[in-house]
C-alpha cells in the first residue's frame, strides 16, 4: 500500500479537528502530501425566517451573496486556522467547495488524486443520525479509496 497523497475534511467542529491531527501525522509517516477541504453547504437563510428574533436575513439587509461571502471568508478561516496548527512546514493543497458536504469531499479526493480521505466522526446514532444523515457514511460508501473514520478521542 502507497500512501502519497491525504485528504483532510475540515470543518469547524472538534471532531474535524482531531481528525487533522490524525491525517497530519499519517501524512508525516508517509512523507505524503496533504490536501484539506471545507466545504461550504448552501445557506437558506434568505428564504427562512429566523426563529429567535422573527425575521428573515433578507428583511435585515443580508443578501446571498453577502451570505456567501460571510461562508467562504469562514471556510478559509477554518483551513488557514488548520494549516497553522498542524501543517509546520508542509506544503498543503486545499479546496473550498460548495454544495453537499459528502459529494464535495468525495468530489476534492478525485481531483487531488487522493490515496487516503481522512475525516472525523460525530457519532449520531439513533433519531439525530436519521434526520441529519451521516456524512461520514456517505463518504465511505462513495469513495473511490480508503475512508480514515476518526472518532472524538476520550478525554479530548
Amino acid at each position: 500500500m502507497t500512501i502519497q497523497k491525504i485528504l483532510i475534511g475540515i470543518d469547524e467542529s472538534t471532531h474535524a479537528e482531531y481528525a487533522a491531527a490524525y491525517g497530519f501525522d499519517i501524512a508525516r509517516k508517509f512523507n505524503a502530501a496533504v490536501g484539506l477541504v471545507n466545504i461550504v453547504e448552501p445557506g437558506l437563510m434568505t428564504q427562512a425566517t429566523d426563529p429567535m428574533i422573527g425575521v428573515s436575513a433578507q428583511s435585515i439587509g443580508i443578501d446571498e451573496l453577502e451570505i456567501m461571502d460571510i461562508q467562504k471568508t469562514q471556510s478559509e478561516n477554518i483551513v488557514e486556522q488548520t494549516i497553522k496548527k498542524f501543517a509546520s512546514d508542509m506544503p498543503v493543497t486545499h479546496f473550498t467547495d460548495y454544495g453537499s458536504t459528502a459529494d464535495g469531499i468525495v468530489s476534492c479526493a478525485k481531483e487531488f488524486q487522493a490515496d487516503l480521505i481522512v475525516i472525523g466522526t460525530h457519532n449520531r446514532h439513533g433519531l439525530g443520525r436519521l434526520l441529519m444523515g451521516s456524512v461520514a457514511e456517505h463518504v465511505v460508501r462513495n469513495s473511490p479509496v480508503p475512508v480514515l473514520v476518526v472518532p472524538l478521542g476520550h478525554g479530548s
